[in-house]
C-alpha cells in the first residue's frame, strides 16, 4: 500500500490541516511583507495524475497550508517566551537553524526571552541538571560557521509529562523542535499533552534527518551538504582503487533505512560502479551476486571498481542474532562496510592468489565526518527559510506541525503525517533508474548485457 493509499484509507485519522490554538486577533509587528492569506494552500503533488486520483477519492485537491507571516497573530510578542531544542544525531545545518530562529524571533517579533534547551529533550528533565542557555542575536552571530549544535543533543525517550511540566513552569509558549522521525514524534506527544492540559503552547518542528526519509517535507536540511561532502571521499576511493591493479574502493555512507544519500552521491560521482542501498535486496554469491558482479567488471577489462554502500544495506547477510538498539529505540545496523571489506578480500584471496593476482580493498567510513560539518550553499539557505517559516507558524498559533516545502513554497504539515512512516527510495523510480544507468551495475550483476566502459 502506497503512503497516499494509506492516508486515503484512514481519512478520519490523518488530516492535512494543521492544529490551531485559537483565533488570531493580534496585529502582527512584522512590517513591509506580503502576508499569507488565511486559506492559502499548496498542492501536495505536482503530478496531475496523482491529483486527479485524490480529487476523485476525497472530493478536493489535497493541499497543505502555506507557511509565511500572517497579518494577524495569536501570541502576544511582548509576553512570549521561546525554547529551542535539537535532538537526535548531528546533521549539517543545526546551528544555521538555531541562528535563524533567534534572529527571526528577535528582528521580526521583538521577542527577547529565548532559551536553548541543552542536550535534547533530556534538557527538560530537572534531575539531569542541564541549565538552559539564554540566546540572543550576539550569542548566535557566528555559530553557523561551525558544525554540530551549540545546544548539544541526545537520543532517548523522556517522560512527556515532565517535559510539559517544565514548559509550564518556565512559561514557554513557543517551542521549536529540531529533529528527525523520533524527535518529531516526541514533539507530537508534547503537543498532544499540552492540548490535553489546555496549555496554549505552539509546538513547531523543523525537519532534521540527514537520510532525507521524512514524508511531505521535501528536501530535509543537511542532505545536500552530506551528498557534497561525500564527493571528496568517493573521489579518494576512486584514486585508491585505480592506484593498484584490481583495486576496490569501498565507501560506506549514512542511510539506515533509506538510501537517498548513497543514491544521490552515486549520481553526483559517475565513477561509482555499484550502489547498494537498504531498499535493494542484493545477493552476495551466485550468478547474480555481488562477488560475481565484481568478477564481470574485472573480466571486462576494467582494473578497478568503486562501491558505495548505505549503512543499512545488506543486513541479512551479516550473521549476528543479537538485535541492538540505540537510546531512541532505533535498531543499530550491523557494519555492512566492514563485512563487505572482509568478504571481498577473502573471496579474491581464495580465487586469485593461486594465479598470482591480487585484489586490494580500500575501505572508507566517513559518516561522523560528514554529519558534523556546517551546511553549505543552498542547504544553508534552506535552514534559514525553514526557521523563518517555523517562527511565523508558531506566532500565528499553529501547533503540532512541521515545516516542509513543496517546490518553491514552504508549507505546514501535521506531525502525524510527516512521521507516518519512513520515506524510501523506490526501486521503480526515476532516481533509482538513473543510478542504474550511471553505474551500469545491472549489467555487472548479470541482469542486462551492457556495461559502461
Amino acid at each position: 500500500m502506497s503512503i497516499l493509499e494509506k492516508i486515503l484509507a484512514n481519512l478520519s485519522e490523518y488530516s492535512l490541516d494543521v492544529d490551531r490554538l485559537g483565533e488570531c486577533k493580534i496585529d502582527s509587528p512584522v512590517r513591509s511583507r506580503d502576508f499569507v492569506k488565511e486559506h492559502d494552500r499548496i498542492l501536495i503533488s505536482e503530478n496531475d495524475r496523482v491529483l486527479q486520483f485524490l480529487r476523485e477519492k476525497i472530493g478536493r485537491a489535497p493541499s497543505f497550508e502555506r507557511a509565511g507571516p500572517h497579518g494577524k497573530i495569536f501570541h502576544v510578542p511582548s509576553w512570549s517566551r521561546a525554547a529551542i531544542v535539537t535532538a537526535g544525531g548531528l546533521c549539517p545545518g543545526l546551528n544555521h537553524v538555531i541562528k535563524g530562529l533567534v534572529e527571526i524571533l528577535t528582528f521580526d517579533y521583538g521577542i527577547r526571552n529565548i532559551l536553548g534547551i541543552r542536550y535534547g529533550y533530556a534538557g527538560f528533565i530537572p534531575r539531569y541538571g542541564y541549565e538552559p542557555l539564554p540566546l540572543d542575536v550576539d550569542a548566535v552571530d557566528t555559530i553557523h560557521e561551525n558544525g554540530g549544535t551549540i545546544l548539544g543533543s541526545s537520543r532517548g525517550q523522556q517522560d512527556t509529562g515532565e517535559i510539559v511540566d517544565t514548559l509550564a513552569r518556565m512559561n514557554i509558549n513557543l517551542l521549536f523542535c529540531v529533529g528527525g522521525d523520533g524527535s518529531l514524534r516526541c514533539a507530537q506527544d508534547i503537543s498532544d499533552e499540552c492540548k490535553r492540559r489546555g496549555l496554549s503552547i505552539s509546538v513547531v518542528g523543523i525537519p532534521k534527518t540527514i537520510d532525507n526519509d521524512l514524508y511531505f517535507v521535501g528536501r530535509c536540511f543537511g542532505f545536500e551538504t552530506a551528498v557534497a561532502e561525500a564527493t571528496g571521499i568517493i573521489q579518494a576511493a576512486h584514486m585508491e582503487a585505480k592506484g593498484t591493479f584490481n583495486g576496490v574502493g569501498l565507501v560506506k555512507l549514512m542511510g539506515r533505512d533509506a538510501g537517498f544519500i548513497a543514491a544521490y552521491a552515486a549520481l553526483a560521482n559517475p565513477v561509482v560502479n555499484f550502489c547498494l542501498i537498504p531498499e535493494l535486496d542484493f545477493e552476495m554469491e551466485g550468478f547474480h551476486g555481488l562477488l560475481s558482479a565484481l568478477d564481470r567488471r574485472f573480466q571486462s577489462g576494467k582494473d578497478h571498481a568503486v562501491i558505495v554502500v548505505a549503512e543499512g544495506a545488506g543486513q541479512r547477510h551479516i550473521a549476528d542474532p543479537v538485535e541492538r538498539r540505540d537510546a531512541s529505540g532505533n535498531v543499530l545496523k550491523k557494519d555492512i562496510g566492514e563485512y563487505l571489506r572482509r568478504r571481498i578480500t577473502a573471496y579474491y584471496e581464495a580465487t586469485y592468489k593461486a594465479a598470482g593476482r591480487e585484489v586490494s580493498v580500500k575501505y572508507f567510513d566517513p559518516s561522523y565526518t560528514i554529519r558534523s560539518v556546517p551546511a553549505k550553499g543552498t542547504d544553508a539557505i534552506r535552514c534559514y527559510l525553514l526557521a523563518r517559516s517555523a517562527v511565523h507558524a508558531a506566532m500565528a498559533g499553529r501547533t503540532n506541525c512541521v515545516v516542509g516545502n513543496q517546490g518553491d513554497w514552504y508549507t505546514l504539515v501535521p506531525l502525524k503525517l510527516a512521521t507516518i512512516e519512513r520515506q524510501k527510495v523506490g526501486l521503480n523510480s526515476d532516481l533509482w533508474h538513473a543510478v542504474l544507468d550511471s553505474t551500469s551495475q545491472n549489467a555487472y550483476f548479470g541482469y542486462t548485457s551492457y556495461a559502461k566502459r
